[in-house]
């Protein structure tokens, strides 16, 4: 299998291009060294000249195109630039490590820069990446007109690579582990080489001034000033690109991709949770070791017990000090003689003595004494992973994808074992496996998966470990801090990580994979579908650590990714509840990523307004601002408005927080806006209903199959609905240039003004007191064009040709026709952004104005029978059962729908409908689509309507919402050739049951 890379995803391109247009206005160059070669054999030196990066833009430069970057994606702009240093956050799974791929050859293209250093915390991500260079080898050069380039995995002990490195014309990208560069004095980096004229290596990669793209940074550098940051440092960089989920130092952001942001546009898979909570077992003395805490200058321990208060027995956490009474605490006489001991508080010997009749336990942080056994636990947890293994195959098996699930230990032991001569063994967790495995194997539920065969047969080949392995072969618990242990997870990275590409074959058994502490950063394969943590995910596994190894979108067969939300769900089977999952993965995404779920910023809508703005050609707000204001001031005085109008109503807090007023009429549909905000209200509200609500984790347990109803199914009623939109079509674009640039020229020519460079002034008092010298904004500002006198004129039509894929004569043609070429001379960088915009704005209307849909024959439909044999789910929380659908419930995913569902079954004169159901699709050149509901209706004079509803909301994103409404269009175009007569299905877009009711246009 190869996978197959899809180059035109909008969030991963904004992502490539937002870096790119930091460097607007660079100069294509390069700078020039000698690089000198000793031979020891020969006694001669060699010359060769050195390639390297320039870059020729000043500080103030970058700085604005900075905040035009910043300003652009709905960042807050830096108000100076305090290194080029910059940050790139996209949530695990969406394709980090592709975007700065990209990136790369992107910059190459529009700057002629060729040195890249990739520095990496694990071995496990430096394999990730090599190994998607390679399977994305080919895609790179056909996007980028067959361009060489070199890419090679650092290793101290081949320098010849840095030579090449520093040598090469071409582009030449080093990935390195931040490990085997860090320590100065003993790494060969740095020290002086005879085969390179007794020069050091670091001097060559200085020498050619490298773009360094840093992988998960929090883990690189090692603090502010620590050994990673330092030898970044080092390397004299032309500037620093740190991409991560999870950044520490989240200064000089350019692009956002949250995890917030991520799930909602379901870009990765949804999750929902297995819980599974041990309840009423209070039968024996439980004591859990907490924390260390000082009371009054006495060492105390925070311990979990099982109190008894008002007659019911819970767990409860106190406080505890040496020679505490635990019977007499917890008011429960299984506790009888059980005190507590000494208590250590030695920083890393961290102890609990527990002095019991029989016996003294000596507890550490995070043990308990007294717990339920363990592996009976553990033992359900492994027999639910193969269940929902087993649900997922039969559903997905037949669309060609391979299921994966994956289990987390606490150690190998418990995996594998070694008898005395080293002959490996199974241990606790791969003998209950293979048992739990036959035993669902031969349920009947299962029985089609193995076609007739013995499920016995094949247990033990359907699983493996995934563990650090030592020089002998031997599986070992190691972390990566010394070159031993690296060494060890390499042997085992090479093992799996190289080839994973096998995992996602069917011939290939392997389905279950048991791993501790390799599985991190850097591993993820795109068919994990269950993660079982049997160890505590409390501890140093976190929850946003653990799904991330199973959030990308799956692929099939011929390596195409899955974007049906349908087939993409994480099921996670852990030891707590699925509200306490919920809830510390939401503290996690607050503490990881500063967002902050309830609060509402001034500046939260100035993207609706730019990208309102931008849609429309014109500002539409009524707000006071001067004439010459730029679209982006415009915007923030807007959303200062919307902000202010929300705290003056009670709906927000001086700080922002969202209060119950709020919650309230976004509920009840009752939510106003100012009436010279009403053009805005949709895309307010849908920020505001993002910013209100929590990222959707599910509970498995409320994972319903949702059946079809047989009765309306084989009904005549719904038998001729379905035959009005069952057909299939296939389209073609009739893509007509001059019509395109007449768009452009009118899009273009209504664009807003685009006016001189401006500086802003401040007025700020200096307040001298006690904690230091603070300042404070006072009331006056000013802002005033400046005189940039003679300005170099980029190539406006290589620029726009990068960015647009027109011709050059197109592209003169726009220009020329819009008549605005005095903005080019007047300001020739945002010039070419926004016609860059506009270009392509059109260029995808074009398309879809110019799609044309044809019926195909009578034999391609989707088939009734498709009700039975594909299966849907839903969760309890959200469906609605219903009596007219064609299934026993409706699942749900939005109010709007909720509400939509609810009108249908009230209503007379809708007879029966369907949620049209995920596998019902329409192709376009925007991606496929999936319509939202089939319904008849009784038109009150005994004929019978039919229609196709979308009652999809607006969305906030501009890029998201051109999209989606480009989708609906083609829908429509694509029922309009289904249409035979004046009794065919009619499409329509509406928010509810009274919008449709009133569609009479029966023409």
């Amino acid at each position: 299998m190869q996978l197959v890379f899809d180059p035109n995803l909008d969030f991963q391109m904004r992502a490539v291009h937002s870096v790119c247009d930091l460097f607007t206005g660079q100069d294509s160059c390069q700078s020039a060294f000698t690089v000198t070669t000793a031979s020891s054999s020969l006694g001669i030196v060699e010359a060769d000249m050195g390639v390297g990066n320039r870059l020729t833009l000043s500080t103030d430069d970058l700085l604005g195109n900075l905040n035009d970057v910043q300003i652009r994606n709905g960042l807050a702009p830096s108000e100076k630039l305090e290194s080029n240093d910059f940050t790139i956050e996209m949530e695990t799974g969406t394709g980090k490590t592709y975007v700065y791929l990209r990136t790369i050859f992107e910059l190459h293209k529009r700057y002629d820069f060729t040195k890249f250093v990739i520095v990496v915390p694990s071995i496990a991500i430096k394999e990730g990446v090599y190994k998607t260079l390679q399977i994305t080898h080919n895609h790179l050069r056909s996007l980028y007109s067959g361009v060489s380039f070199d890419y090679f995995l650092y290793d101290s002990a081949r320098l010849g690579q840095i030579r090449g490195f520093a040598t090469s014309p071409q582009i030449q990208i080093m990935i390195v582990t931040v490990g085997s560069i860090n320590k100065q004095d003993v790494n060969n980096l740095y020290k002086d080489t005879e085969g390179l004229s007794g020069d050091k290596p670091i001097d060559y990669i200085r020498a050619t001034r490298p773009i360094l793209i840093v992988d998960e940074p929090q883990s690189v550098d090692g603090g502010l000033r620590g050994r990673g940051k330092d030898a970044l440092d080092k390397m004299y960089p032309l500037c620093t690109l740190r991409y991560s989920a999870t950044h520490v130092d989240k200064h000089q952001m350019v692009y956002r991709l949250n995890a917030v942001d991520a799930y909602e546009r379901k870009l990765v898979k949804q999750i929902e949770v297995a819980s599974a909570t041990v309840e009423d077992s209070h039968n024996r003395p439980y004591v859990s070791f907490v924390a260390i805490k000082r009371l009054m200058g006495t060492v105390a321990a925070d311990i979990e017990l099982d109190v008894e208060s008002s007659g019911r027995v819970k767990r409860r956490q106190v406080s505890v000090c040496d020679g505490d009474d635990l019977a007499q605490i917890s008011k429960r006489e299984i506790y009888r003689d059980c005190r507590i001991g000494e208590i250590r508080a030695t920083s890393g010997q961290e102890s609990l003595e527990l002095r019991m009749p029989d016996a003294e336990v000596i507890l550490r942080i995070g043990e308990a004494y007294g717990d339920v056994d363990l592996v009976s636990v553990h033992r359900q947890l492994i027999r639910r992973t193969i269940r929902e293994h087993f649900s997922k195959e039969l559903f997905l098996r037949p669309q060609g994808i391979k299921v994966l699930s994956l289990f987390f230990v606490d150690a190998v032991d418990k995996y594998r074992q070694y008898s005395k001569d080293g002959t490996p063994v199974k241990g606790p967790y791969a003998s209950i496996f293979e048992e739990e495995y036959r035993r669902l194997a031969k349920h009947p539920d299962f029985s089609t998966l193995f076609n007739h065969e013995e499920p016995a047969v094949g247990a033990e080949d359907v699983h493996d470990g995934y563990f650090s392995i030592d020089r002998h072969g031997t599986w070992k618990d190691t972390s990566e801090q010394n070159q031993a242990n690296r060494s060890n997870a390499e042997r085992a990275y090479n093992l799996i990580m190289r080839d994973k590409e096998r995992l996602l074959d069917f011939g290939i058994p392997l389905r279950f994979i048991f791993s501790h502490s390799a599985l991190r950063e850097g591993w993820d394969n795109p068919n994990v579908f269950q993660i079982c943590t049997l160890r505590d995910i409390k501890s140093e596994l976190q929850r946003r650590q653990t799904i991330g190894r199973g959030l990308r979108l799956c692929v099939n067969q011929d390596g195409l990714r899955q974007r049906d939300s349908a087939v993409n769900t994480l099921t996670v089977i852990a030891t707590e509840s699925y509200e306490k999952f919920a809830d510390q993965l939401q503290h996690e995404i607050e503490e990881n990523t500063g967002i902050q779920f309830g609060y509402v910023a001034s500046g939260q809508f100035v993207s609706v307004f730019l990208a309102l703005d931008s849609a429309q050609g014109q500002a539409h707000h009524s707000v006071p601002h001067d004439e010459s204001d730029t679209s982006v001031a415009r915007a923030v005085k807007c959303s200062e408005a919307i902000w202010k109008y929300l705290h003056q109503n009670g709906d927000i807090a001086t700080d922002g927080k969202i209060q119950d007023s709020l919650r309230r009429a976004l509920r009840e549909g009752s939510f106003e806006v100012p009436d010279e905000f009403s053009y805005a209200k949709k895309e307010i509200e849908v920020a505001l209903r993002k910013l209100t609500g929590r990222i959707q984790i599910r509970n498995a347990d409320e994972r319903r199959v949702v059946r079809p109803r047989q009765c309306v199914l084989d009904g005549p009623e719904f038998r001729r609905l379905w035959d009005k939109i069952k057909h299939k079509t296939t389209y073609r674009v009739q893509f007509d240039p001059e019509r395109l640039r007449e768009m452009c020229i009118s899009a273009l020519r209504e664009s807003p003004r685009i006016p001189k460079s401006r500086l802003h002034w401040r007025v700020a008092n200096l307040v001298l007191s006690d904690s230091g010298v603070e300042p404070q904004p006072a009331v006056g500002t000013d802002t005033v064009s400046l005189d940039e006198g003679a300005i170099e004129l980029p190539d406006i039509l290589t620029e726009l040709q990068d960015r647009t894929r027109l011709t050059r004569k197109s592209i003169v043609g726009i220009l020329f026709g819009s008549s605005r070429l005095d903005d080019f001379r007047r300001n020739p960088q945002k010039f070419i952004e926004v016609a860059a915009q506009v270009i392509n704005r059109c260029k995808q209307r074009a398309l879809v104005d110019g799609v044309k849909y044809e019926r195909l024959g009578n034999e391609h439909y989707y088939s009734q029978q498709l009700f039975r044999e594909r299966e849907l789910t839903g969760y309890l929380r959200s469906m609605l059962a219903t009596k007219k659908s064609v299934y026993d419930h409706v699942v749900y995913e939005s109010q709007i729908e909720a509400a939509f569902a609810e009108d249908l079954e009230k209503s007379t004169r809708v007879k029966v409908y369907a949620k049209l159901p995920w596998w019902f699709t329409i192709p376009t050149p925007l991606g496929t689509y999936n319509p939202d509901w089939a319904v008849l209706v009784d038109s009150g004079f005994g004929e019978r309507l039919y229609f196709v509803v979308e009652t999809k909301s607006s969305l906030l994103a501009s890029d998201l919402r051109s999209i989606e409404d480009g989708k609906i269009r083609c829908g429509d175009a694509h029922f309009r050739a289904l249409r035979i007569d004046r009794h065919s299905a009619r499409y329509i877009v509406a928010t509810d049951l009274s919008e449709l009711l009133s569609y009479d246009d029966l023409d």
